[in-house]
């Protein structure tokens, strides 16, 4: 009798037991290591060409390493392929239309926490590499892919796989890792699909304010407790904090998407390309994410103090955490927040500090082969540059790599980015699809 085997699941299927895995870092004392590690286990189930023709380095508890050898031994840098297995928690009091973590595949999509951040960014590159071998498909230079365990803590992971590399010599020809996506409408005025491509990432600092006071009995409080300093504080620290500071990015921006817009919005485009200072203050007033492309955002995040309601605390206490524009440092950033203050009875401590990326460039030809592989998976997409406001894993290659650049090539209605790190998570199995077509299409360009 002849063999029979089971038949592979399809990309929805994998994804769906990829999410089914709560692989939350922040949680991770609660539920241990354990669904990392199957997580990594289910990977070699899943792709068994990958772990049988690519060597698997483990650098701290979270990071994985593939390397795919290529052909060319000579070449000038390897490509960095990133993305990250970890997701961040789920509020309980959350109404999901499907369980977060049971990965529920209903009419043409996968739901679950991951689905977009960053599951399924990963496993549309686990996707082409396999279907890529089972072609016998050898690519043209060394392929490395990095997957992270702990981004979303912003854990040593990445930071490991990078340094690793750099100690050998090995500098990457080209990185890319999860920020933008092909979206609709890339800004307010702006019709049309484009594939946004951040070449640069703002950079982060998390900092906490505090004061102390007079304790007492909270009916007869002083005019100015530890509290209210803090709260006055925070107050002064609004969206005018920063000057609108447009990066080079925006710039180029601008000018790629007047290029495809038609009627006035086009010479609208044009003018805000060539004028950064215009672009500053109408991006400013637009306020969200117009205003996040080109200024430091202040996001009060977190505020404590006090043991009871009728007690008044000695100390209070804010945290802010801070996305730093390209071209500004984390040293000017926390003069600036002092001097906006003007309170030397409240203390800026800085806990974690990030510097914004450099920017890489758009007429090279690393980004020629991500616009060539775009034409693959989303004809008639454009490519086009931008600044990523959150952090990614990749800012560690960004040091010493030359091209590294943020893009999840997955389709990401408004609704579908609103629910990353929020409710309802979910991706379109169509979307995964085109994702495997774009990485594979990236690959089998590399010579």
């Amino acid at each position: 009798m002849a063999d029979v085997t089971e038949p592979r699941p399809g990309i929805a299927e994998r994804l769906s037991q990829m999410i089914r895995l709560p692989t939350v870092s922040a949680e991770l004392e609660e539920r241990g290591s354990g669904p990392f590690e199957a997580f990594v286990s289910l990977i070699a189930e899943l792709y068994p060409l990958v772990h049988e023709h690519l060597t698997l380095e483990r650098h701290t508890d979270f990071g994985l390493l593939f390397h795919w050898s290529g052909r060319d031994a000579a070449s000038d840098g390897p490509v960095v392929l990133m993305a990250h297995y970890d997701v961040v928690p789920v509020d309980e009091s959350d109404a999901w239309t499907h369980p977060p973590f049971e990965g529920v595949v209903a009419d043409g999509v996968v739901y679950g926490r991951g689905a977009l951040d960053d599951k399924g960014p990963l496993i549309v590159v686990l996707e082409a590499v396999e279907n890529l071998l089972a072609e016998g498909f050898v690519p043209g230079r060394d392929v490395y892919l990095s997957f992270g365990g702990n981004e979303e803590t912003f854990g040593r992971a990445a930071e490991e796989i990078a340094r690793a590399l750099r100690e050998r010599g090995i500098i990457p020809w080209l990185v890319v890792d999860e920020g933008g996506a092909v979206v609709d409408a890339p800004l307010p005025f702006v019709p049309g699909r484009a594939a946004m491509i951040g070449v640069g990432e703002k950079g982060v600092m998390t900092l906490t304010l505090s004061a102390r006071g007079e304790g007492g009995h909270a009916s007869a409080p002083p005019s100015r407790t530890a509290v209210r300093r803090v709260a006055r504080a925070v107050d002064r620290l609004g969206p005018r904090t920063f000057r609108p500071r447009p990066s080079k990015a925006i710039g180029r921006m601008l000018s790629q998407l007047g290029a495809q817009t038609p009627g006035p919005a086009r010479h609208l485009l044009r003018l805000l390309g060539s004028a950064p200072l215009l672009t500053g203050q109408l991006f400013a007033a637009l306020g969200g994410e117009p205003a996040a492309l080109v200024r430091t955002t202040v996001a009060p995040t977190m505020q404590s103090g006090g043991t009871a309601a009728n007690v008044l605390p000695s100390q209070a206490s804010a945290t802010v955490n801070l996305r730093i524009a390209l071209g500004e440092t984390t040293q000017q950033t926390v003069l600036r927040v002092r001097r906006r203050i003007r309170d030397p009875l409240v203390t800026v401590a800085v806990v974690e500090a990030s510097e914004p990326s450099p920017e890489s460039a758009t007429d090279n030809a690393q980004f020629a082969l991500l616009a060539d592989a775009l034409a693959v998976s989303h004809p008639g997409v454009p490519a086009v540059p931008y600044v990523m406001m959150a952090a990614t894993d990749s800012r560690h290659f960004h040091r010493f790599a030359p091209a590294v650049y943020r893009f999840a090539p997955l389709d990401m209605s408004n609704a579908q980015r609103a629910s990353i790190h929020g409710v309802d998570e979910n991706v379109e199995i169509a979307a995964l699809e085109r994702g495997e077509r774009f990485h594979r299409a990236l690959l089998e360009r590399l010579g």
